[in-house]
């Protein structure tokens, strides 16, 4: 079998020039190699992706969203119908890096809106988490009124936090959010793709006996001090939350592994039949250290 290498080298460089184009956002440009790309190789198995991501491009504008349903529409149509229009267009690597710009120039727009519960993906923060950049991000839940006792902006700002200072910074927000949204941290866990978080979350996951779902992940704090004990400064700045068993738990092996340290029997004894009733497969993991 014969192949022709020019013609194959030349599609390349049609669709290499609409590509650049995207990537610096002229529109104009993109159409006109585009037009060339489909009078020479008018099968081209791009020019349809490539043709939606020059109109995404030519419609691009900076005006501030005037409300959250305003942004509604257009986010949705970046996540849903645009990124995976991109991937088949660009490539992984190229679609990660022209989506990024795309997302921030959302959350641009959508600076002026206010944290509202029922359109809560419809702010700057969680756009700005998407376009990579973790500074903004953490800025905008900043400006949220009590972020720290709302499950979805704590978990945005731990997950900027997380890219910009790392996980031994921040224990204690975890702690707070495992508290608080269980169901969050697991998206946190999975979005950050943290290398020491995750094989622990891996580990807690295999043997700790719980319902079996992300629910189980209010526990993980107290459980991973039970793992690594030096951890239990920092996990004790966790802020207090709502006074839950997983909370309570962490509180009591707190206390508990100071007792140990002071050789206070009587107080050990009474603390760990205390932790026994809270859970018992915590208090398995806390006595198979001992």
């Amino acid at each position: 079998m014969q192949f022709d290498f020019f013609n194959d080298s030349h599609s390349v460089a049609c669709r290499n020039d609409v590509i650049l184009a995207l990537e610096q956002c002229d529109a104009a440009a993109a159409r006109r190699a585009w037009q060339t790309l489909g009078q020479h190789y008018p099968q081209d198995e791009c020019l349809s992706p490539l043709l939606r991501l020059i109109e995404a491009v030519a419609g691009r504008t900076q005006a501030p969203f005037r409300d959250h349903r305003a942004l509604r529409d257009p986010r949705q149509a970046l996540l849903h119908d645009i990124t995976p229009v991109a991937h088949s267009a660009l490539g992984a690597s190229g679609a990660a890096v022209w989506l990024r710009a795309r997302w921030r120039e959302l959350a641009q727009r959508a600076e002026p809106l206010v944290y509202r519960a029922e359109h809560s993906e419809d702010h700057a923060a969680p756009l700005w988490l998407r376009g990579a950049d973790w500074r903004a991000a953490e800025q905008a839940v900043a400006r949220i009124e009590s972020w720290r006792r709302i499950p979805a902006p704590l978990s945005w700002m731990l997950h900027a936090r997380l890219a910009l200072l790392g996980l031994q910074a921040n224990w204690g927000l975890l702690a707070e959010l495992a508290w608080l949204s269980p169901s969050r941290l697991d998206d946190v866990v999975k979005q950050t793709a943290d290398p020491v978080l995750q094989p622990w979350v891996a580990k807690f996951d295999q043997i700790f006996d719980g319902l079996g779902d992300a629910s189980d992940l209010a526990w993980f704090p107290a459980w991973l001090l039970t793992q690594r004990p030096s951890l239990a400064p920092q996990l004790a700045q966790a802020q207090a939350s709502q006074h839950s068993p997983p909370e309570q738990a962490l509180r009591l092996l707190v206390e508990l592994l100071g007792l140990e340290r002071q050789g206070r029997q009587r107080e050990v004894i009474d603390h760990r039949k205390t932790l026994r009733g809270l859970h018992a497969s915590l208090y398995a993991a806390y006595m198979a250290t001992r």
